[in-house]
């Protein structure tokens, strides 16, 4: 059993993802903003923000794993974004020993091999283009990375999201850079499969220092 700290334990990947590590019987430690209003008994909760140095540092001590399943941008007019607190949590992390594991984007994929990534398709909405260029800015980040610190980056199928929850069926691809789709050029994971394919990596590394992805 891994002790497992997920920043972001209340929102739709990390939900997932909470479930699934305390199915499997993992220790799980969730934060977010704000106290659940009905936490699940399994789940430890505290409040907090990734963006506090001395909060991360210490909400990680112990820690197996941390994952982080935040939106990239900031969730506040003028507050930070995700890669403005990459730095100090990549310290965090290194300092606990622990293994980072972060929630994606799929903008930053390859439409295909060779081709320009997706968020550059003219067909990409221009509402999600700014999510998507700081998701990417995460993943660069993580790849300037030191080689002290262990980590994997999962992006999910472009049709990912609490608009198209799906169903857990235990049946996926995993692919690399590039975006996955099937043979009508659709492309898509559920919430419980993404979830599945993250705590795999979690229990077997099979992706260390990598990015990945995940789709039917």
């Amino acid at each position: 059993m891994s002790r497992i700290v997920i920043f972001g334990a209340t929102g739709y990947a990390g939900g997932h993802i909470a479930t699934e590590l305390t199915s499997r019987g993992h220790s799980v430690a969730g934060i977010a903003r704000h106290q659940p209003a009905h936490a699940p008994a399994d789940i430890s909760f505290a409040t907090g923000s990734l963006h506090d140095a001395d909060f991360v540092r210490e909400a990680v001590t112990g820690a197996d794993v941390v994952v982080v399943a935040l939106p990239a941008q900031t969730a506040e007019q003028g507050g930070p974004a995700l890669i403005d607190s990459i730095p100090a949590v990549v310290d965090a992390v290194v300092s606990a020993g622990a293994r980072l594991a972060v929630v994606g984007g799929a903008g930053s994929l390859f439409a295909y091999e060779g081709g320009p990534q997706v968020m550059d398709l003219d067909q990409f909405p221009e509402a999600y283009r700014p999510e998507a260029r700081q998701h990417a800015a995460v993943l660069d980040a993580l790849r300037s990375s030191t080689g002290d610190l262990d980590w994997f980056y999962l992006s999910p199928a472009g049709g990912f999201g609490a608009w198209a929850p799906g169903e857990r069926t235990g049946h996926f691809r995993l692919g690399g850079d590039v975006l996955l789709a099937d043979d009508e050029g659709q492309s898509d994971i559920s919430g419980a499969d993404y979830a599945i394919a993250f705590v795999d990596e979690i229990e077997q590394p099979q992706h260390s220092r990598q990015r990945f992805s995940v789709a039917y």
